[in-house]
């Protein structure tokens, strides 16, 4: 699978329009993905520290956030029976959420604290690329540590290079996919994802409305 770069190229030879996503195909798949432009908190650990980093136990709050949003996965289609049949209260555990997620978002600015600073990166359920300072060799193996905003979702994820150029600033632009998500990884993926294109397709309504 090609990734889009964080200097706007998409390695298949289209262009990206910044804030939209754009199509891709895994080759083996061949299913579609939907790309965006993210600001994501992202800790790289190389395939030889990859042994430690499993081994090593995760912040608490990184856990507690994680899990919070896999049981708020796991309510939706409970939410949506409740309300086929009693929509008064369907719309009050829809407040009760809020009111969580509210609290993560609070909790994950702690959590950001002993995380490095959000980064450019283009994102996608099938992979993600990001700019670093370190290069990659293509083929290895990766754990991805990532910090999803504004609502704090925690996610470990392993990863394959499968390219890394260099870049005029001396960086590399490093593109990789993931390598077995969970259904709930790949869910929550896609709903961040989802969340992210309705904010931008707001925000650029409000603009025209603006105007």
């Amino acid at each position: 699978m090609q990734l889009t770069s964080p200097r706007g190229l998409i390695h298949s030879g289209h262009y990206c329009i910044p804030g939209i996503a754009m199509p891709t195909q895994d080759t083996e798949e061949r299913r579609e993905y939907y790309r965006i432009e993210d600001r994501v908190a992202l800790e790289i650990i190389p395939a030889r520290q990859g042994q430690e980093a499993d081994a090593a136990p995760l912040p608490p709050l990184f856990s507690l956030l994680g899990e919070l949003h896999q049981l708020d996965f796991e309510a939706q289609h409970l939410l949506r029976q409740i309300a086929e049949s009693n929509r008064t209260l369907a719309n009050y555990l829809k407040v009760q959420n809020k009111r969580i997620e509210l609290l993560g978002q609070a909790l994950a600015q702690d959590l950001l604290k002993d995380q490095s600073a959000p980064q450019p990166v283009i994102l996608s359920e099938g992979g993600i690329s990001f700019a670093s300072e370190q290069p990659q060799a293509e083929g290895d193996g990766l754990t991805l540590k990532l910090i999803l905003l504004p609502q704090g979702l925690g996610l470990v994820l392993a990863a394959r290079v499968v390219y890394c150029t260099p870049m005029d600033d001396g960086r590399y632009d490093i593109g990789t996919e993931f390598e077995a998500l969970t259904d709930a990884q790949r869910q929550l993926l896609a709903r961040h994802i989802l969340q992210k294109q309705a904010l931008e397709r707001r925000l650029a309504l409000e603009n025209l409305q603006g105007d």
